[in-house]
């Protein structure tokens, strides 16, 4: 009997260490499990961190971009818009125009104004327009612009007088002119009126009052 009780125990302890063994080896597993886990999430970090300084320093026109950004758009409620004359040769007449900063701010403009011609009572009038960098005065190119206040900005239009005034022509008396980036207008009078034969061509805005060759 005595030995069957110590034969009993000598079982019950080899269990015991037996599951504690197996509890070992499962213990073991895990710690492996998390630590691989762990170091994946450190190499999805570092190519995340990676991938964000690339985006940062790669293109140049980025700090262009910023730049510009930190500045608002030119709106017609910052601008002044005013008459710089006109020219005429062979048929062909060049208006000139300007859009002065008077806010206390700089701003930021590019590319082409919206335009139409108004008659002697404000009335619009027929004004098909063609945006180009090349026209019968010459070439301006586009440029991103930085308005200090008081500065300006200018361009000019394009229009004929070879059919004098026939029928498909009339006398513009006004303009109106939306900015780029915006929706509201401005407008000025054209002292003397200027032939609007329905077509016009219009320059994209220049540093200055550059844009027009009188000027």
């Amino acid at each position: 009997m005595a030995e069957n009780g110590t034969m009993h125990t000598r079982a019950t302890v080899i269990s015991a260490l037996v599951a504690l063994a197996l509890a070992g080896c499962g213990s073991s597993g895990s710690s492996t499990t998390t630590s691989t886990n762990a170091a994946s999430s450190s190499a999805q970090t570092t190519s995340s961190a990676s991938t964000t300084t690339v985006t940062t320093t790669t293109p140049a026109t980025s700090t262009s971009t910023s730049t510009v950004a930190g500045t608002p758009a030119c709106v017609a409620s910052m601008l002044a818009l005013s008459s710089l004359g006109g020219n005429g040769a062979t048929g062909h007449i060049e208006l000139g125009f300007a859009l002065r900063n008077t806010s206390s701010t700089a701003c930021h403009t590019y590319g082409y104004p919206g335009i139409l011609f108004l008659g002697a009572g404000g009335q619009p009038l027929t004004t098909n327009t063609t945006r180009t960098t090349h026209d019968f005065f010459g070439s301006l190119p586009l440029a991103a612009l930085t308005v200090a206040p008081g500065q300006e900005v200018s361009f000019r239009i394009g229009t004929s007088d070879v059919t004098g005034s026939g029928p498909s022509c009339t006398t513009a008396n006004g303009l109106q002119v939306i900015p780029p980036d915006d929706m509201a207008t401005l407008r000025v009078t054209l002292r003397g009126g200027t032939y609007e034969c329905g077509t016009a061509t219009v320059s994209p805005l220049q540093p200055g009052t550059s844009a027009f060759s009188g000027g």
